[in-house]
């Protein structure tokens, strides 16, 4: 066995298909809303997020850190998204995780997840925000974007609403017929939708999962009872609502107020006075108090997520813990 002068044994480098197989015993859905308290109350020591953006190859480096206080571990994760890589034959999403000690600074823990991890953690979260959010009867989810993320938040819903019915949206018809044959693959009653307007009047859940830097959803298209989960809007740049759907709504919920201010769905709605700092919850703050969230089925609510280092702490645990030598 190889080990290096610090006495990093190379078995500690995990691949991809190891890192999946650890995944299916991890309930994800409840350790990403585990995180979401820990980092409510205060619990989590969460730097500013690190970025480069690289418009000439439609790509982005997401470099997110932290760790839990008083824990065992501090987590580096790095994220990559290239947007062009499928004309080249390549994967769009890329990246890896490094897993720490807190009391040697020794690196325990390299997953080579190549973006998978971040997509599930991503997705999972879209699924905290709907079990605490959405309405109790579903009877039509929306999905905006024809993605990766699209098909792992329907993947994730499965665990936290009964609905089976999806309709999925996109700019290319061809790929949301793509998409929502893959949803059908994995038992919902799945349809592209060309019209998405109609889409939102007759989605009660919606999920915003696409790159865009100008809004695709306003507020006369959503009827009330709607909760939409906003996912892609990850930059300063990027915007998938109207700030006029946050004005309206009565719960504006995020995973991490602080960063909210700077990034996504809030900081322009927040720039623009629609809504104000004070009344913005955080979804770890509705699990602990679940009168902070929805208070009936005739509510407009929003989570905007851009995604927070907890989550990657989260996983990447997890996963460690399941796969480190025993």
């Amino acid at each position: 066995m190889f080990t290096n002068q610090q006495g990093f044994l190379m078995e500690n480098v995990y691949t991809l298909p190891k890192i999946l197989d650890a995944l299916k015993q991890v309930d994800l859905v409840d350790i990403i809303g585990q995180g979401f308290v820990s980092l409510s109350k205060n619990q989590v020591i969460t730097p500013p997020i690190g970025e480069m953006l690289f418009p000439d190859s439609n790509g982005e480096v997401h470099i997110k850190y932290g760790a839990i206080k008083n824990d065992n571990d501090f987590v580096i994760k790095m994220a990559t998204g290239f947007f062009n890589n499928p004309q080249k034959g390549l994967p769009p999403f890329s990246g890896c995780m490094l897993v720490f000690s807190q009391h040697t600074g020794q690196i325990k823990a390299v997953l080579l997840e190549e973006g998978e991890l971040t997509n599930h953690r991503t997705a999972a979260a879209g699924a905290v925000a709907a079990k605490y959010l959405a309405p109790k009867h579903v009877h039509q989810i929306g999905i905006v974007g024809t993605g990766v993320q699209a098909r792992m938040q329907a993947l994730y819903l499965q665990e936290v609403t009964e609905c089976r019915n999806i309709s999925v949206w996109g700019r290319d018809t061809i790929k949301a017929e793509h998409a929502a044959q893959d949803m059908k693959d994995m038992g919902f009653q799945a349809k592209a939708e060309t019209n998405l307007k109609y889409l939102c009047e007759n989605s009660q859940l919606i999920v915003t999962a696409t790159p865009s830097c100008e809004p695709l959803l306003e507020a006369h298209m959503i009827k009330p009872g709607t909760h939409i989960t906003a996912m892609g809007s990850d930059t300063h740049e990027k915007c998938e609502l109207s700030v006029d759907i946050l004005e309206v709504a009565d719960i504006v919920s995020t995973d991490s107020i602080d960063q909210a201010i700077s990034r996504g769905e809030i900081s322009h709605a927040l720039r623009s006075r629609k809504i104000k700092k004070e009344n913005i919850v955080e979804l770890g703050q509705i699990i602990l108090d679940p009168k902070t969230g929805r208070k009936s089925d005739s509510e407009i609510t929003v989570s905007d997520l851009s995604g927070v280092a907890i989550q990657d702490i989260m996983i990447a645990k997890a996963i460690t813990k399941i796969l480190e030598p025993k």
